[in-house]
């Protein structure tokens, strides 16, 4: 909620208000009179569960949506965002707006008002906490009374504008305070205190002399501006030669102005200035650095004698300032497409000229090309005066892509990710907002940026789970990119060689458009081999490493500059019980889900059903007793591969290493320009890197990520396996692959180890319409979290029997799962229960939300 709102009434028209939903006439005649508009208050709690109706005052007129306003709220002073028209039953009488608030116009543009009411009904999240998601942070937090002088004409005075008498020195020394440019009022001194300030400020304001606007205050960052220096004089004869011979200057200033004919002679680091100035033309030169170069008094001597002038102007932050691109060549042409690469585009244009909103699912092999069309989508976007938003899972993955897009297109490129300073998110967001972004790239943060006239969103690697947030709002920026699609007309591309099974079914329907890439561009598909580590650990192997995957690191050649990556599919703390004999994963008796060890309490838990099962001591499938927890992670990984290979160059790329600013970049450029060998890492490896020298995959360990108790883990597995072995052989060289698994005929190791994804998403569709699971239903996940471990699994077991009377009442087929201890069973010393809603319509049957201390995710990414 923004702080620092001025408690003391300044008398603003419209400002009278009283409490009890009563009000009365301010300037605008009789209460009630005026157009009425819906406003999210910025408040927590129900303040900005939803929003609330308010007048406008005709002083006000025209309010438009997105702009800030001051609104009474309860017995205080709110800031809110006006959302667009607002609407009032039978004897309600709306509150007039209190004041605009000054924040060069509205704060974001129509469509994104209109996709904030979206998100905020899609995913049950306050209109407010959605609207701040879509701003630079800071820009909501402070809200300040500022005080600015207006300007003066030549006959203009304080004696003229107001009443003259014991008041003038009180008022001229005001006056004066304000003589260098805006004040907050809360910074002015006054002899007579803060209730006689007050009343000054109103007599001035009343007077003309100056204006009181509420304005908001950026407390996460500022813009920056920069002095430049530029010549406003020439030499005698016109060329820059007299001024190298200490010729006299003529200033283009009025006369009287120091320096001209006549003038002391210059000195040698003068005329070096005026010299850089006179190259550098009517871009001028920034100050700071004139004077590094010339002098620090350089700059006075020179503005003294009339000769030059300091602008200050904006300079704004770049996250890609000082970011070299090497040339990889023009954007390719048609004649330079494939075929299946030329339908595509020719598709993606037609739907732009359209205004056709129906998403295209570009759907083939890794390295199909799908990179090539988006830069001609975008180049034909950029061409015909629209717009682009691309959005990529993750940081890692924005860089090559800005790289690869700067290169290829004559357009203006934004960037916007959580990875960006403060003061870069600020400049980012403005430019985006103004209009100067030709091409806004980003994470899911991107699909909020304030993009008006777009005409193309594309949506990169479309099935990964980064995609969906995991903070109010829980939005999926994959399907609020084909809300933004709907509400902009703009075509919509969704490419992924491993499409959801949400997308697969959608396209397998005909709600998408699908075109199939079945060809890589360059290279071979690699070779894959799997790896039985039962086997292996019945012969003395007990290494993270395989003695296949050992071999194959020994056998790269680093003369040719080949290279691997190794990747360990490990997610989450709990561990997966697992026999290392037989492989089986002890499962729910109740839903065949794995179950998940839980060190409080020793048990086996189901996060499908809830039920708790003891710890097994034998695999009930072959009765072995080694069973085992698996663990292990990418550290661990790295100090083996350095242990094994002390002669390769090795990196590391994980959240840990994304956290440090910078960091993942470096890694990646440095892969890309073969200073790195071995590359370790999680599924942030196996994303969008294309390097031709990458010859070795090796896939460490499928089954912990496999056996997780979640309808979507095989899919997860599936679509990093083969995401990741795509990485190898794109280049001269072939590719090969290293599969290390304990189940190596699990279905989704069989798909990707036959390349039959047909098969795979057969049956992944079957399961999901068996239990009603998107695409053919819907889930919302509640979560309880108290402290109390029996209150919060009563509270949970309460609020699910009530969601199941109620489903029955009203006749809908959904389904009530839980309650069940979450996966992280307890987080800030709080215990977590989950209950599921699961079927057609789960909303209808949830109605209004709970409040605290329950959380709701609506079409979440797991159920655990």
């Amino acid at each position: 909620m923004a702080a620092g709102i001025e408690q003391e009434s300044l008398g603003l028209p419209g400002a009278e208000t009283t409490t009890g939903g009563a009000e009365s006439a301010g300037d605008d005649g009789e209460p009630g009179q005026g157009r009425l508009v819906a406003v999210a208050i910025d408040a927590a709690g129900a303040a900005g569960a939803h929003a609330f109706t308010y007048r406008v005052p005709t002083r006000l007129e025209p309010l438009l949506p997105g702009e800030a306003v001051l609104v009474e709220f309860g017995r205080r002073q709110a800031l809110g965002i006006v959302l667009g028209e607002g609407t009032a039953g039978d004897g309600f009488v709306a509150k007039p707006v209190v004041d605009r608030v000054r924040a060069d116009g509205p704060l974001l543009p129509p469509t994104s008002i209109a996709l904030a009411e979206a998100i905020a009904a899609t995913y049950l999240a306050p209109p407010a906490l959605v609207l701040r998601a879509m701003l630079p942070p800071g820009l909501l937090e402070r809200l300040e009374l500022v005080a600015e002088r207006r300007p003066r004409t030549p006959a203009s005075s304080v004696g003229a504008s107001v009443a003259t008498g014991p008041d003038d020195t009180a008022l001229v020394e005001l006056l004066e305070q304000l003589e260098d440019g805006p004040r907050a009022v809360r910074t002015l001194r006054s002899s007579e205190g803060r209730a006689g300030l007050l009343r000054r400020l109103r007599t001035l304001r009343d007077a003309g002399d100056i204006e009181l606007d509420w304005t908001l205050i950026d407390v996460g960052a500022a813009p920056r501006y920069v002095r430049t220096v530029r010549l406003v004089a020439a030499p005698l004869d016109g060329t820059s030669t007299a001024i190298g011979s200490g010729s006299d200057i003529v200033p283009e200033t009025p006369p009287g102005a120091r320096g001209g004919a006549g003038a002391k002679r210059l000195g040698p680091r003068q005329l070096a200035a005026l010299a850089e100035l006179m190259e550098a033309g009517e871009r001028g030169v920034p100050a700071p650095e004139l004077s590094s170069r010339h002098g620090g008094s350089v700059i006075g001597s020179l503005r003294g004698r009339g000769l030059i002038r300091v602008d200050v102007g904006e300079d704004p932050r770049s996250p890609l300032a000082g970011r070299a691109t090497g040339r990889r060549g023009a954007r390719p042409a048609s004649s330079d497409l494939s075929p299946e690469q030329a339908t595509a585009t020719a598709a993606i244009r037609a739907a732009m000229v359209a205004r056709d909103s129906k998403p295209t699912l570009l759907d083939g092999v890794t390295g199909g090309g799908k990179t090539a069309i988006y830069a001609d989508a975008i180049g034909a976007c950029v061409e015909a005066g629209g717009r682009a938003l691309v959005l990529v899972p993750e940081i890692a993955l924005a860089m090559p892509l800005v790289d690869r897009l700067r290169v290829d297109l004559d357009a203006e490129i934004g960037l916007i990710h959580s990875g960006l300073s403060a003061g870069e998110r600020l400049d980012e967001w403005r430019r985006v907002r103004s209009g100067r972004a030709d091409v806004v790239v980003g994470t899911r943060l991107a699909v909020l940026a304030p993009i008006e006239d777009l005409r193309l969103v594309i949506v990169d690697e479309e099935h990964d789970p980064a995609y969906k947030s995991d903070r109010t709002p829980r939005l999926q920026a994959r399907d609020t990119a084909l809300q933004l699609g709907r509400l902009s007309g703009a075509a919509v591309v969704l490419g992924s060689a491993t499409p959801s099974v949400e997308t697969e079914g959608k396209a397998r329907d005909g709600t998408y458009h699908r075109i199939r890439l079945p060809d890589r561009m360059s290279g071979h598909p690699p070779t894959i081999e799997v790896v039985d580590l039962r086997a292996e650990l019945a012969s003395g192997q007990r290494g993270m490493l395989s003695r296949s995957l050992i071999a194959a690191i020994h056998g790269l050649d680093l003369e040719a500059g080949d290279q691997a990556i190794l990747v360990i599919n490990r997610r989450g703390s709990a561990s997966v019980v697992l026999c290392r004999d037989c492989g089986s994963a002890q499962t729910c008796p109740e839903c065949t889900r794995p179950l998940v060890y839980h060190q409080a309490g020793v048990t086996l838990r189901c996060h499908h059903c809830g039920r708790a099962t003891p710890l097994a001591t034998r695999c009930p499938t072959c009765g072995s007793a080694r069973i085992r927890y698996l663990g292990g992670g990418t550290e661990r990984l790295e100090r083996e591969v350095r242990t094994t290979f002390p002669d390769l160059r090795v990196a590391r790329l994980d959240r840990d290493v994304v956290e440090r600013k910078g960091a993942a970049t470096k890694i990646l450029d440095d892969l890309a320009d073969g200073r790195i060998d071995v590359l370790v890492g999680t599924s942030l490896v196996t994303k969008g890197l294309d390097v031709p020298s990458i010859t070795l995959v090796g896939i460490v360990s499928a089954d912990v990520a496999l056996n997780l108790p979640d309808e979507r883990a095989a899919e997860r597995t599936y679509q990093l396996l083969a995401q990741a072995i795509g990485r190898a052989g794109r280049g001269v060289r072939p590719g090969h692959a290293i599969l290390q698994t304990y189940q190596p005929d699990h279905p989704a190791i069989r798909a990707v180890q036959d390349a039959d994804p047909a098969t795979f998403y057969d049956a992944e569709l079957a399961l999901r319409r068996q239990f009603g699971s998107p695409p053919f239903g819907r889930l919302v996940k509640l979560t309880v979290a108290m402290a109390d471990r029996d209150a919060a699994e009563g509270a949970a077991v309460t609020y699910a029997d009530e969601l199941r009377t109620r489903a029955a009442a009203l006749g809908r087929r959904v389904e009530v799962m839980g309650p069940a201890v979450a996966y992280i069973a307890r987080r800030a010393d709080r215990w977590r229960f989950n209950v599921v809603l699961r079927g057609d319509d789960p909303l209808a049957v949830l109605g209004d939300p709970p409040g605290m201390p329950w959380s709701i995710d609506v079409d979440p990414e797991s159920l655990l």
